[in-house]
């Protein structure tokens, strides 16, 4: 799907729907009044009809009054007065299902009545390109032709001032790149687990080096861990077939010498929880436990499209957790590739495994920062529903950037405590640590372990295990935290 930016108004550009914005109490807005003079009138006929009230979120499609004109959307926003963020998404949102199911291939879209008082039009042109880009999102790679209803949208034009062009440009250009980001990671998250494993994964982020100069790739297989001495990774993929990876993209877009932000993503390909076997419902969705990987790999493709003038190494830590006679056992003791032992108490508290070994070997690249993502903790879920990611690290620079970066994207995080009194509940008889610190504050406990491997740097935690995916009817992945580290990167290298 191409956006474009132009400075026509909304009945210029050539287009099979024209959609613009109506205020409660049927007040036609700016755009909404252009196109009612070439219409002659028609949208204001409709609407003392009082076929829509103009509420927040509500639509009506007006068809064409002869055969080559384009037909109207009018989309509800609410109280002019009030108009606020809040209904402005939720017009978008209406917005963005009516044209996906329009049989149309080019839409143009008046923005000036769309656009709250207290908002700027770069953050109306993110929010339209991730809401249109959401609803036209389809993951059908498996299913027959014929069960699949294609899009027909292709173009959307996407109509500002003169005054905003130019910052709707910049917009446009970033939002495209995170919408391409957002969609390479749903569909990673998304693929079956017996297609998409840590090999796989390796295969993928191989792919993207390919189409980009400014990528450098290094797999480290199993054999390379084990002489590198990441024994944790490899317990938690010793009860697979599929052997894990250790996966790293450097993308070199500043200075030689600048050090550089290196993101570390979760990528358990499947978790059936090890010998500590999960319950079998809902256990296919455990094919999301990678999440975390693929947003890594998402990000890297958005920085690489944008090219970003910053220096980001994106590094994976992928296995597969099954319960094989091979498989590490509740009770056995792993040397970490840091040096410090770990009692595993429970095989299904394998992410934080994987995760320490990756910490540690990062350190290499004395990065101004570290951020992991990981499906983590079903704690977090308990904790902040699926509305937010969980932060948590050890320099409040990078947790406010995130904070701050999550606001303004949508994609929001809470910060949780970090205090020296949850790492009592690590303590082992047998080892320097525990791999739980059980049932209380399991987000807290989970990132005070690895805590301990990130003492080296600036670093922070993102569980995202109540945001990566969707259940139920919506079932699958969102491609979230994306729009909240491309922001985060993005503020970075205007920074």
């Amino acid at each position: 799907m191409h956006f474009t930016i132009t400075t026509s108004p909304v009945d210029q550009p050539k287009a099979g729907l024209r959609a613009v914005g109506l205020f409660h109490k049927r007040k036609l807005g700016a755009q909404a009044t252009v196109l009612d003079e070439v219409t002659e009138g028609r949208l204001t006929g409709v609407v003392k009809a009082g076929e829509l009230e103009g509420d927040a979120g509500s639509t009506l499609l007006i068809p064409s009054a002869a055969k080559g004109q384009a037909g109207s959307l009018l989309v509800g926003l609410g109280s002019r007065k009030a108009f606020s963020a809040k209904n402005a998404r939720k017009a978008w949102s209406a917005l963005a299902k009516v044209l996906v199911a329009r049989p149309v291939d080019t839409v143009a879209i008046g923005l000036e009545d769309l656009l709250p008082p207290d908002q700027d039009i770069g953050w109306l042109v993110h929010g339209l390109v991730a809401a249109i880009g959401d609803a036209a999102y389809r993951y059908d790679t498996y299913k027959r032709k014929e069960d699949v209803k294609p899009i027909r949208l292709k173009t959307v034009h996407l109509c500002v001032t003169a005054e905003q062009a130019s910052a709707a440009e910049q917009a446009c250009t970033e939002a495209t790149a995170i919408l391409a980001g957002v969609n390479h990671t749903r569909d990673l998250g998304n693929a079956p687990p017996n297609v998409l494993y840590p090999e796989a994964l390796a295969e993928a982020a191989r792919e993207l080096a390919q189409q980009h100069k400014k990528l450098k790739l290094t797999v480290l297989d199993e054999k390379a861990l084990e002489k590198l001495g990441a024994n944790a990774i490899l317990a938690v993929g010793r009860g697979s077939e599929r052997p894990p990876r250790l996966i790293a993209l450097e993308y070199s877009g500043g200075d030689k010498d600048a050090a550089p932000i290196v993101l570390v993503g979760k990528g358990i390909t499947f978790d059936t929880g090890g010998i500590s076997l999960k319950p079998g419902a809902a256990m296919d969705e455990m094919k999301y436990d990678m999440c975390g990987a693929a947003t890594v790999l998402g990000v890297m493709t958005a920085v690489s499209q944008l090219k970003l003038p910053l220096n980001v190494v994106g590094v994976i830590t992928s296995a597969e957790n099954m319960p094989d006679g091979r498989a590490c056992r509740p009770g056995d003791i792993v040397k970490t590739l840091s040096g410090q032992t770990v009692e595993i108490l429970n095989t299904d508290a394998e992410g934080r495994l994987v995760l320490c070994d990756a910490l540690t070997w990062v350190e290499r690249f004395k990065p101004k920062a570290v951020i992991d993502i990981a499906t983590l903790t079903g704690a977090c879920i308990i904790a902040l529903g699926h509305e937010t990611s969980a932060v948590l690290g050890n320099d409040e620079g990078v947790i406010a950037a995130l904070k701050q970066a999550g606001t303004t994207s949508h994609d929001r995080t809470w910060e949780l405590p970090l205090w020296e009194e949850y790492q009592e509940q690590l303590k082992s008889n047998f080892a320097d640590m525990a791999n739980i610190g059980g049932r209380s504050a399991g987000t807290i406990t989970a990132a005070c372990f690895l805590a301990r491997f990130a003492e080296k740097y600036p670093w922070a935690h993102l569980d995202i295990a109540g945001v990566a995916w969707k259940s139920g009817k919506q079932k699958g992945a969102t491609g979230r935290p994306v729009p909240l580290l491309m922001r985060y990167l993005i503020d970075q290298s205007a920074a």
